[in-house]
């Protein structure tokens, strides 16, 4: 995998998690175009990258991983950031019908099991999306409220990172009929198609909040 992050002590750390849990990293770059040209050179398997760094210190990162999810279809990238770009992150996530991609803030990195459990989702073609990125595009929305309860948008919102039913309940300490019962309200008041596929339930939730 390609790893791009412009701080050298973050990138060095990066390096090494990935490491122990066996991924290789081939290039770790530290701007937005070295890692444009170390992807087009050796094709990676996967790209992390963070969102603001060189040359222009915004959101350099982001636009180099959309341009490059278009120039190499299928390629998995999961993004890292300490902020939500909501504009970018819309159009990462809608690039190749949101299949191999992540937008997970930094502070997830610390989580060392949980950040290589999504490095792995997203490398098998999966969508993982933190919850904070979750609900700052659904407040894009007119009045999300008016439809879902406030228990319903923390389902939404761990459904969107990917967890599974009994994950959920243990986060909200629910039983597992009411995680369904609620899984089952959120589709109905959204409109969404009902499934038990789990990576289609998430690329049907951000197909709501991207709409």
């Amino acid at each position: 995998m390609t790893l791009a992050e412009d701080s050298t002590l973050l990138r060095e750390g990066l390096v090494s998690i990935l490491g122990r849990f066996g991924h290789q990293v081939v290039d770790a770059v530290a701007d937005a175009d070295a890692l444009v040209e170390a992807v087009q050179a050796r094709r990676p398997d996967m790209i992390i990258t963070d969102v603001r760094m060189p040359p222009g210190n915004a959101n350099d990162g982001l636009r180099a991983a959309v341009r490059l999810r278009r120039s190499f279809p299928g390629l998995p990238v999961l993004v890292l950031s300490q902020y939500v770009d909501q504009s970018y992150a819309a159009q990462l996530l809608d690039s190749d019908d949101g299949v191999g991609v992540g937008y997970l803030l930094k502070d997830r990195v610390g989580a060392v099991v949980e950040f290589n459990a999504a490095v792995e989702q997203v490398a098998a073609g999966q969508t993982i999306v933190d919850s904070e990125v979750v609900r700052q595009l659904i407040s894009r929305r007119p009045d999300p409220r008016a439809r879902l309860t406030p228990r319903e948008l923390e389902v939404l919102a761990l459904m969107a990172e990917g967890r599974s039913n009994d994950t959920v309940g243990k986060r909200l300490h629910i039983t597992d009929a009411s995680v369904n019962k609620h899984i089952g309200n959120i589709f109905s008041k959204l409109d969404l198609p009902a499934t038990t596929d789990g990576h289609r339930r998430v690329l049907a939730v951000l197909a709501y909040l991207r709409s």
